[in-house]
């Protein structure tokens, strides 16, 4: 056994679902991490990858558990680990497929946290009140504009924060109130564009000075991706948080996408139209929000059904 051989085989498997499956430079990444773990694992319990047993691949998987990592990151982990021994006896690498019996470790899945309508609509209010500031310099006001797209954007269509910062400057003159968007797997879908978000993409592209006018992103920047970074848009987002009086702790990109998501569901939406609109290959991933679907039924029969107020 040796750790640079487990490493190529790790690596193999990494190129091959990005080239036979268009996997995501992210998803390609969590799965090196989760592998990487797995291997290192396996080499503490003296075994190569190639001779894994199902009492190896679920004592990693248990390790997991008794880590305390997220009942999301525990499916992740097995999904990485059995996709690659699939992979390594589909090669003839290995004899069987050890992963192909282990459940993951049962824990209960917390529902997303949410923020309400209220809380949205304080954080749009102190994202523009920011941007109207007549005492602000060129480059602030130019910060405080894109914050304003950014979330406008963000809870208002439900991109993925890699899909929002890596727009393309063409999405400032979409006229049909969509636009097509590339997300997970290389898989296209078209994201409606609210008025409100329209508006603030067109106030942001005006005061954009000429070098960064031209960039083919809509959220330029100096980095080496030539747009703005996850990182950096998390941090302002936190900022702004503060800014209109709610916890920092509470507000994150994809706190903003998963309220996009449940607005439109305790307003009545369909499931499978929140599916689509996020762009979730599996209606599954999409039932972490049953919570919001589950209330407003009892809702409906308290409010509705002859007998529901007694």
């Amino acid at each position: 056994m040796s750790a640079k051989r487990e490493g190529k085989l790790v690596a193999d498997f990494l190129d091959a679902i990005a080239a036979e499956r268009g996997a995501a430079a992210n998803t390609i990444e969590s799965y090196g991490r989760d592998l990487n773990e797995y291997t290192a694992h396996l080499a503490g319990r003296g075994v190569s990858a190639r001779a894994a047993s199902p009492d190896d691949v679920r004592s990693f998987l248990i390790a997991g558990s008794e880590a305390g990592l997220k009942a999301s990151t525990l499916a992740r982990r097995r999904s990485s680990v059995r996709q690659f021994h699939k992979h390594l006896y589909a090669e003839n690498l290995s004899a069987d497929d050890p992963s192909s019996g282990v459940e993951a470790p049962r824990r209960g899945i917390a529902p997303p946290k949410i923020l309400g309508v209220a809380d949205v609509e304080r954080l749009l209010a102190a994202a523009h009140a920011q941007a109207a500031r007549a005492d602000l310099s060129p480059a602030r006001r130019l910060a405080a504009l894109r914050m304003a797209c950014l979330v406008e954007l963000l809870y208002g269509s439900g991109f993925r924060v890699s899909e929002l910062i890596a727009l393309p400057t063409s999405a400032a003159r979409a006229k049909t109130g969509l636009l097509s968007v590339v997300g997970k797997g290389r898989k296209e879908r078209l994201v409606p564009i609210s008025p409100p978000a329209v508006a603030a993409m067109k106030a942001y592209r005006k005061a954009l000075p000429p070098n960064l006018a031209s960039s083919p992103w809509l959220f330029p920047s100096d980095g080496e991706s030539g747009h703005l970074t996850r990182q950096a848009f998390a941090r302002d987002l936190k900022v702004l948080a503060g800014a209109a009086g709610l916890p920092s702790a509470k507000v994150s990109p994809h706190v903003l996408r998963h309220a996009f998501a449940s607005h439109l569901l305790q307003n009545g939406a369909d499931l499978r139209v929140v599916q689509d609109l996020l762009g979730h290959a599996d209606i599954s991933t999409t039932q972490i929000y049953t919570h919001v679907l589950d209330e407003r039924a009892k809702a409906m029969v308290r409010d509705l059904h002859p007998f529901g107020d007694t």
